[in-house]
Parts: structure tokens; sequence; C-alpha cells
């Protein structure tokens, strides 16, 4: 029996051994990853505003900043990690960072404002619905998908509004974002294939000590020195 567990130990033990190799494999890539992602948030330089109480602020207000916020946790959802927000290190490189970025950015397009001119009068089945002129449009938070096309002065004023550059900052910031929560995950997968192998080597190393002890425990009760007869 004491032969058996001993061998089950070392098996232990090996698997162990594994388990601690894959998580410094997964460790090495994840920080090769985070590296990566950190070089490319430092070439963008893009950061953002803190005053000098280290609390949020867009165009200089905090009042801005608290809309944005609302916008990224009441409407999108979004649970932000306050330990990612930090004064001493405004570049966008976490993934709450880069979320209210793209908050950021999605505020002042929900809110924008542009100019329509048609210089013909628009006519529909005979029908003049939109007079030659300029017009000012207010977008009142709609999204791309939003807009009226067949209201003339939406469907113009739409790319407008929601332009390729700002639609383009959008996508850049959300995989931004997924690779930083994915790195994340890495780590804690990392974390926790040590943790299991290091469960396993211990388990397994404990075994084997405790069937050696008993083996030599056995020995020395067999092997007794000779009593003498007086």
């Amino acid at each position: 029996m004491n032969g058996r567990l001993k061998i089950l130990g070392a098996m232990m033990a090996v698997i162990g051994l594994a388990f601690i190799a894959g998580g410094g494999y997964a460790l090495y890539k994840t920080n090769q990853g985070s590296q990566a992602l950190q070089a490319f948030s430092a070439a963008q330089n893009v950061t953002l505003s803190y005053n000098e109480q280290g609390q949020l602020v867009d165009r200089g207000k905090t009042e801005g900043a608290a809309e944005i916020m609302s916008l990224l946790t009441n409407d999108w959802g979004y649970s932000v990690d306050a330990s990612e927000l930090n004064p001493s290190d405004p570049l966008v490189n976490t993934a709450s960072e880069y979320m209210y970025q793209m908050a950021t950015i999605s505020f002042h397009t929900l809110h924008a404002t542009t100019t329509v001119t048609f210089p013909e009068d628009v006519v529909v089945d005979g029908a003049v619905v939109t007079k030659a002129g300029t017009y000012d449009f207010v977008n009142d938070g709609k999204y791309w998908t939003g807009f009226d096309r067949t209201n003339p002065i939406e469907g113009a004023a739409r790319e407008k509004v929601w332009t390729g550059t700002a639609l383009a900052l959008i996508g850049q910031l959300g995989v931004g974002s997924v690779t930083a929560s994915a790195l994340q995950i890495g780590f804690g997968m990392a974390a926790l294939l040590a943790g299991f192998g290091l469960t396993f080597l211990l388990t397994g190393l404990g075994l084997v000590w405790a069937t050696r002890a008993q083996t030599e425990k056995v020995k020395a009760q067999v092997v007794r020195p000779a009593t003498s007869l007086a």
C-alpha cells in the first residue's frame, strides 16, 4: 500500500510541476501582450483629464465628466474599476480608461451640432419636403442607426455627426478595452494554473514524505535488537 501511495504522490508532484510550468508560460505570454498594449497606448499618447483634486474633468468641468461617466455606467451598464482611473497615470491603457474615453467621444457625438445645406429644394413625389437653404441640426442623443433617413435633414446630418473618424476611434478604443480585459483574464488564468500546480505538488510531495516515514517506522518495528535471556 505504501508503495502505491508513494507512486501516486510522485505522479501528483509531476502533474503539479506541469501545471506550474503552464502557469509560467501563460504569465510570460500575457506579460508580452501587456507590454505591447502599453507600448501601443504610449505611442498614441491619449490621456484623460483630471483637475488638481484628482477628479475627472471634461473640457475643464467635472459636470461634463460626470455626464460621460453616467453614459458609461448607466446607459451602457459598464462596471468601472475606480483603481484603473489614476490621476498620476492619465495615459489611457486600462480597460476602464479605454471605455471612459470611448464614452467621451460618443457623448460629444450624441450631442453634436452641424449644419446641412441644400442648394435646391428637396422634392419627393412632386412635393417640396425641404426648401433650399442652410439648416442647423442638433443631435439629441441619436446613435448612427437612430437617424431617420427619410427626413432629408437627418439623412444628410447623420454622416456629418457620426463621422468616419469618430466611428474609427470608438472601434479602436473598443479593441483596446477588450484587449486589456483579456489580459486581466490571462493573468488570472496564470495565477490559477500556478495555484493548482502548487497544490498538486505539495500534496504529492506530502504523500511521498508520509509513505516514506511510515515505511521507516515499519522497518524499525521489524528490525529490533535481539533480547538476551537471563
